[in-house]
C-alpha cells in the first residue's frame, strides 16, 4: 500500500469532482470476492479490484465501502474473522485497523453495506456505481439495487471521474510501474538466454514466470510466447523450438503493489536474422523508433499511430509488398492488412488499464470518434497525450494466409497490394515489438532503467552471448 494520505486525497478528489458535476448521493464501491476454480476451498488466485486498489489499496477479500458526497463521510465495510477463521489463517488485523490504513476511520460489518443502499434508495438518493468486471459483484451490485441487469444504472458521470484520475499516473505511481518494468526486463532477458533449438516452448515459459513469481506478484497477463506470431493472441506453448523460427515473447510483470509492465520481443530462434526476417524486422524496429519520437504533450495517439502505419507501408513498400501513394493507403487502411491491432493501450494497475470501465470512454476523447478500418479501428487509447500517461508503443507486421486470401478474394486493397508477392511470406509468422512509455512534459521517456535490446544487431549480440 501507499501512505493512507494518497488514497484519503484520492477520495477527496473523487468527491468534488463528483460535486463539481452536480451528482449527489452516495458512491458504492465493491471489492471483490475469491473465486472457486474447482470447489469452493480451492480458487483462482486472489486478484483485488483494481479500482478499490486505487481508491482504498486494501487486498483483502469482501470488502466495500460508501463514499457520501452529501454529508461527506466514508464507511469501509467487512467483517472481523472468528475463531473458524483464525484456525485456518491465524490472528488477523481487525477491519478498523485496515480502514485506518486506508485513511478511513469508520467501519461497519459487511451486512451493513445492503442496508446502508437500502436506506439510500428509499430516501430517493442517488446510488453511484461503476460497472463490474467479476460476476459475483454484478451479482451483489443486482442485489443491493434490486434489479435483473446491472449496467443499465452504470454512473456515467462517477465513471468518467475515476477515469480521469487514474489516467494521469502520479509520482508513487509511475515509481510503481518503473519497479515493475525492471522486473519485467529480467523476465524477458531470461526468455531470450533460454531460447534453446530442440527444447519445449513451456521450458521457457515456467523459467521466466518464475522471476515473476518470484519477484512480483506474477504475471500481468497471460504469457504470448509462440513461433507463430501471426496469431496475435497465442498462448500455446507445446511447440518444439525450430531453427530459422521468429519467437515472439509478449509478457509482463504484476508487482507486488499490483502495477503491470507490458515488452514484446521477437527472436530468431537460430540466434541469427535471415535476411527477410532482418528486412522486415527493421521496419517494425523503425516504427517502434519512430512512435516513441514523436510521442509528446499536445499529439494524439491517433495521429501517432497513423505517422507509424506510414512509415510501416513505407518499409513495406520497399520490399515490393504494396505500392502506391503513401498518403492514400494510410487513408484507405492498408496498414491493416499487415497491423490489424492498434498501435498501443493504456497500462496501470491493469495491463489494458481500466478498460473495465468502457474502453471507448477511457481510449478517446469526448471529441474523436473510434475508427472502422482494421487496425485503426482497434487502437484502444487514441486520446491527446498529457504529462502522465502510461502508454505502450507496440507496433508489428504479421503474414495472416487466412486474412491475406480474404483480402484479395474480396479485392480490397487490390490496387495498392502484390498478392502474388505476399504469397511467398505465408510461412513468416509475426514480428512484434513493445516498449512501455510514459508522457513527460516536454516528450516521453521509456519505462524501466534499461531497455530491452530491440536493433537487430543488438538482439543477435545478447543471443550469442
Amino acid at each position: 500500500m501507499f501512505a493512507k494520505e494518497i488514497y484519503a486525497r484520492r477520495r477527496r478528489v473523487l468527491m468534488q469532482k463528483m460535486r463539481d458535476a452536480g451528482a449527489d448521493g452516495i458512491i458504492l464501491f465493491v471489492g471483490n470476492a475469491e473465486a472457486p476454480a474447482q470447489y469452493k476451498d480451492n480458487c483462482y488466485k486472489w486478484r483485488q479490484d483494481s479500482t478499490w486498489l486505487y481508491y482504498f489499496g486494501l487486498d483483502d477479500p469482501m470488502y466495500a465501502a460508501i463514499l457520501d458526497i452529501d454529508a461527506d463521510t466514508e464507511t469501509v465495510y467487512a467483517d472481523d474473522v472468528e475463531i473458524g477463521d483464525i484456525i485456518w489463517m491465524g490472528p488477523q488485523p481487525s477491519v478498523a485497523s485496515k480502514a485506518a490504513l486506508a485513511g478511513v476511520a469508520d467501519s461497519a460489518p459487511y451486512a451493513q453495506v445492503d442496508k446502508a443502499v437500502a436506506a439510500a434508495r428509499k430516501a430517493g438518493r442517488n446510488v453511484h456505481y461503476i460497472a463490474p468486471s467479476r460476476y459475483f459483484n454484478k451479482l451483489r451490485l443486482m442485489e443491493m439495487m434490486e434489479c435483473d441487469r446491472i449496467e443499465s444504472g452504470v454512473s456515467e458521470v462517477l465513471t468518467k471521474a475515476i477515469i480521469s484520475m487514474r489516467l494521469i499516473k502520479e509520482i508513487e505511481e509511475i515509481s510503481a510501474i518503473d519497479h515493475a518494468c525492471n522486473l519485467g526486463v529480467k523476465m524477458h532477458s531470461v526468455a531470450r538466454d533460454s531460447i534453446r533449438l530442440g527444447i519445449i516452448e513451456q521450458e521457457i515459459v515456467g523459467k521466466m514466470e518464475g522471476v515473476a513469481l518470484a519477484e512480483g506478484w506474477g504475471v500481468s497477463f497471460p504469457t504470448i510466447l509462440t513461433q507463430h506470431g501471426e496469431t496475435l493472441h497465442n498462448h500455446l506453448h507445446d511447440k518444439v523450438i525450430e531453427p530459422g523460427k521468429l519467437m515472439v515473447i509478449d509478457a509482463g510483470v504484476e508487482s507486488n503493489e499490483h502495477y503491470a509492465s507490458d515488452f514484446t520481443r521477437t527472436y530468431p530462434t537460430s540466434g541469427k536474422f535471415t535476411s527477410r526476417q532482418r528486412d522486415v524486422y527493421q521496419i517494425v524496429c523503425d516504427c517502434n523508433e519512430l512512435a516513441f519520437s514523436i510521442t509528446r504533450p499536445g499529439i494524439t495517439y491517433r495521429e501517432v499511430h497513423l505517422a507509424t502505419a506510414r512509415k510501416m507501408l513505407e518499409g513495406l513498400s520497399a520490399l515490393g509488398l504494396v505500392h502506391g501513394d503513401l498518403d492514400e493507403m494510410v487513408a484507405q487502411g492498408i496498414a491493416g492488412l499487415f497491423q490489424p491491432h492498434g498501435l498501443g493501450h493504456n497500462m496501470g494497475l491493469d495491463v489494458h488499464d481500466m478498460e473495465d470501465l468502457n474502453e471507448n470512454w477511457v481510449g478517446y476523447d469526448p471529441d474523436q470518434t473510434r475508427a472502422k478500418q482494421l487496425g485503426l479501428g482497434s487502437l484502444r487509447m487514441a486520446r491527446r497525450l498529457r504529462p502522465g500517461h502510461v502508454i505502450t508503443d507496440e507496433p508489428g507486421i504479421y503474414f495472416i494466409p487466412a486474412l491475406i486470401e480474404k483480402w484479395k478474394e474480396e479485392g480490397t486493397g487490390k490496387d495498392f497490394v502484390n498478392f502474388d508477392k505476399l504469397a511467398s511470406y505465408y510461412d513468416f509468422g509475426g514480428i512484434r515489438l513493445e516498449d512501455d512509455v510514459l508522457v513527460t512534459p516536454d516528450g516521453a521517456r521509456r519505462l524501466g532503467a534499461s531497455r530491452l535490446p530491440i536493433q537487430p544487431d543488438d538482439v543477435e549480440k545478447a543471443m550469442a552471448r
